[in-house]
């Protein structure tokens, strides 16, 4: 691995893993984007999300989908993952858990267009599904 260019790149070269207890907790590590010149889409499927209810406490589970075309910065995917556990005991709303998602990975790596859709499981006889995008250009 080359050592200057993902110097920055921690939590990937640990061998062990900290959970963070809160999305506060967490961070999102970034890497250099070697086709800054080309867009092209980045798609992270997270089939296990779990939070919780911020009324009830109980468990929600469903599916993150995340798609961006970066700019001068990637995301890197364990530190999403582990980012992506740490709202496993957070108490918040779908729409809250998407919108979330979505500006955490703006103000971590600044892609030119993003895409966060949630997919959560029937709760209740209902499921939700709840879409949030950013344009680079509109903003």
């Amino acid at each position: 691995m080359n050592e200057t260019k993902y110097k920055n790149l921690t939590l990937l070269k640990s061998s062990e893993n900290v959970y963070p207890e809160t999305p506060e907790e967490a961070t999102l590590e970034v890497f250099d984007n070697q086709y800054a010149n080309r867009e092209y889409w980045i798609t992270f499927d997270s089939p296990e999300f779990t939070s919780r209810c911020p009324i009830t406490n109980q468990p929600d589970f469903g599916k993150i989908l995340i798609k961006y075309i970066p700019a001068k910065k990637c995301v890197e995917s364990k530190s999403l993952k582990l980012y992506l556990f740490s709202f496993r005991n957070h108490n918040t709303f779908h729409e809250e858990v998407v919108n979330r998602i979505l500006d955490d990975l703006v103000k971590a790596c600044k892609p030119r267009k993003a895409i966060v859709i949630g997919d959560f499981n029937p709760r209740g006889g209902i499921s939700i599904k709840v879409e949030a995008e950013y344009f680079a250009d509109e903003m």
